[in-house]
């Protein structure tokens, strides 16, 4: 029997060449041997970092600031918040004043050194206008002031107050079981 002869597949090993793109941004060989980027396409990187950071600065100031309604709406629902909190915290009843009238709204009572990161008080802003408020169904929208309390317990007063600025009315109300505010738009 005669044998064949076997093919050599052996693949030599060693190093390819590499072809060279230096067209490719980072496909540059440093004196080092590793990949680097050139001083330019770094600093062309940078530009266009700033250019979108500075197309989106006044969109992000505009969110963060407040202003009109959103600054109302934020003022009384924090305002009432800081209540619940210092009752709570102190174990005495505490009060949030509305005054109607003056526009203006604090927190009363509670005792000191109950710090709270919420604002205890604030003033409605001239474009915005209080066209309801009651506590416990009494309607005190012509009064000079308002007192809900709220309650160690982390209850309070019911609470319905509107608010109306440029044809938007928007209602915030405290559910008695929780003293928390919630925000709906009234249609």
């Amino acid at each position: 029997m005669k044998r064949l002869p076997i093919a050599d597949c052996r693949l030599p090993i060693g190093k390819i060449p590499r072809r060279k793109l230096s067209f490719l941004i980072g496909n540059r060989k440093s004196k080092t041997g590793n990949l680097a980027y050139t001083l330019i396409e770094l600093m062309i990187v940078v530009a266009i970092i700033g250019l979108i950071a500075a197309m989106g600065l006044p969109a992000l100031d505009k969110m963060l600031k407040k202003e009109g309604m959103r600054k109302a709406i934020s003022d009384i629902t924090d305002t009432c918040k800081s209540a619940r909190a210092r009752a709570i915290f102190s174990g005495h009843t505490v009060a949030m004043v509305i005054h109607p009238a003056g526009r203006s709204f604090e927190v009363d009572g509670g005792g000191a050194g109950h710090s709270s990161p919420y604002v205890s008080s604030g003033k409605l802003p001239g474009d915005v206008e209080l066209s309801a408020f009651g506590i416990n169904s009494l309607d005190y929208t012509e009064s000079d002031f308002g007192r809900v309390f709220f309650y160690p317990n982390g209850t309070s007063d019911e609470m319905t107050l509107v608010l109306r600025s440029r044809g938007e009315e928007i209602k915030i109300t405290l559910e008695y079981a929780t003293g928390y505010p919630t925000i709906a738009d009234v249609k």
